[in-house]
Parts: structure tokens; C-alpha cells; sequence
């Protein structure tokens, strides 16, 4: 199973930047996508990306142009939740897609560079999905984790690690946040692979940091140790344009053999709370 995730900036954007051939070379079984910005209505049959047999679920936010998650599918899953029936929802954060013992997150995490109110916000969604995690894994099930983390946990996750000792992102209670999250059994996937590769996901736009390669490694996927011996890749595709955030895949050692989303069941998609 081919799993990718993308933090888009704005999917109505993405798609005037041929998305669909962007889609069709990242050839992902699952493509979870953070930032959508839009509404359910403000979705056009383009969008769906049928002629590549993915099936779309959107979970946007409730204020306009903000925020909002995603998940392309043409596998059929057991499940699919829309957040977790709390406090976050209403911001389209959280997708959950469940395949047998497998669940699946793809979660745009807050910024915290608003102000102490933002701060303590995402603090609290740290915890919550922190203790969800856990619980889920304590249960037996594969828990993997993708998104935008919206924190670099390392030095070597930023170009200028000094320099933002003090901007949200880099804060010591966001990188210990994302320690313990490692100390309760999970695994930054691609870091463990690669523990002295500087690659970067995110770049700054208003300063033509790309072009520099001055960046930020926000963008993740995580498993629980147990999941970590089915893991037989983990890319950064950091050569793929059309967002501020380039799009990074995991591949798991993980059946493919349900239904092409074409003719999958329509109770799998339904919007679930945990």
C-alpha cells in the first residue's frame, strides 16, 4: 500500500497546476491532502479525480477559506471518520481512514504563531490526538500518522534552527510535545531511515526561500513501532511544485486487494466520529 500526503495550499490553486498529472505520478493508493481551503459546494467534478478510479472525501472547516482536509482513496476502506467529535472539528483538521487493523491519519496540525491564545490551542490539540494515538495502538491496531505536523523536531529539520529558537514551529514545548510523542512507542519514519539527511518540506514563499532551499521539515509520517518492520519506503519528493509544502510518501508492506473506489461502498465513506 502506497500512502502520500501533500499540504496543497488550496486545492481549487493546485488544480489550475495540473494536479491531476501531479496525482497520477505520485501513484498513490491513498493521498491524504492538508489545506484545501474550500467548501463541499465549491467542489467540481474535476476535482474527483475519477479517470485515475479515486474516490474523494473532503472535511473542510467551517469558516471559508481556511483550513480543511482531504482523501483521495481507490482502495475500499472498512471506514472513514471526519474528525474525532471534539473541540477541533470545526477548524477540517483530522481524516481517518481505517483498512482492517490499519488506521490511517491525515492531519493539518495548528500553528501556533498567533498569539499565547493559538498557542495553548494547538497545545491541546497536540495532547488530544496524542492520547488517541496511544489508546488506538494500546488496542492493537497499525497507527500511522501523515500530515502537517506544523514543527520541526531537530535541528537538522531547519535551515536556520538558531535563528527561530523563538518562532512557533521551532518552540521547545512543540519539539518536546513531538518527543514524547516518539517516547510513547511511534517513529518518525523517514528520519529513522535517514538520520543525517537535510531534506526540507516546506519553504517560505515571501522570501523565495525555495529557490534557496531555506526550509523547514513540517511534513511527516509516524507509525507505531509495531507498524515500523512492514515499512518498505519513505520518500520526501521535495522536486514536486504547485504548493509551499512538497508531498511525501510511505509504502507499506500492507494488502491492496479491496474494491477500486469505483464501485466501493458508499457506508465507507459515510462521516464517522470516534
Amino acid at each position: 500500500m502506497k500512502i502520500a500526503s501533500w499540504n496543497i495550499n488550496g486545492l481549487r490553486a493546485i488544480m489550475k497546476k495540473d494536479f491531476a498529472a501531479l496525482a497520477a505520478q505520485l501513484d498513490a493508493d491513498v493521498l491524504f491532502l492538508q489545506e484545501i481551503k474550500m467548501q463541499e459546494d465549491q467542489r467540481t467534478p474535476e476535482m474527483d479525480l475519477e479517470e485515475l478510479g479515486y474516490r474523494l472525501m473532503l472535511h473542510p472547516a467551517q469558516r471559508k477559506g481556511y483550513s480543511g482536509v482531504a482523501v483521495y482513496s481507490r482502495i475500499d476502506p472498512d471506514q472513514v471518520f471526519l474528525g474525532t467529535g471534539s473541540e477541533f472539528d470545526e477548524e477540517g483538521r483530522v481524516i481517518r481512514v481505517d483498512f482492517g487493523k490499519l488506521s490511517v491519519f491525515g492531519i493539518y496540525f495548528p500553528n501556533g504563531g498567533r498569539g499565547e491564545e493559538r498557542m495553548a490551542y494547538k497545545m491541546r490539540f497536540y495532547d488530544h490526538y496524542l492520547e488517541l494515538f496511544r489508546t488506538l495502538k494500546e488496542q492493537g491496531r497499525h497507527v500511522v500518522v501523515c500530515g502537517d505536523f506544523n514543527v520541526a523536531h531537530q535541528e537538522i529539520d531547519l535551515a536556520n534552527p538558531k535563528s527561530n529558537e523563538k518562532t512557533s514551529g521551532f518552540l521547545p514545548e512543540e519539539r518536546d510535545w513531538f518527543s514524547r510523542f516518539l517516547d510513547a512507542g511511534f517513529v518518525d519514519v523517514y528520519r529513522r531511515l535517514n538520520p543525517d539527511q537535510v531534506i526540507y518540506t516546506w519553504w517560505d514563499q515571501r522570501f523565495r526561500a525555495r529557490d534557496r532551499n531555506v526550509g523547514w521539515r513540517i511534513d511527516y509520517f509516524v507509525v507505531d513501532e509495531a507498524t515500523l518492520p512492514l515499512v518498505l519506503d519513505a520518500q520526501i519528493l521535495n522536486e514536486y511544485m504547485g504548493s509551499d509544502h512538497c508531498p511525501l510518501t510511505l509504502t507499506l508492506d500492507w494488502p491492496t486487494t479491496g474494491l477500486s473506489t469505483v464501485g466501493a461502498s458508499e457506508d465507507a465513506f459515510a462521516a464517522g466520529e470516534e
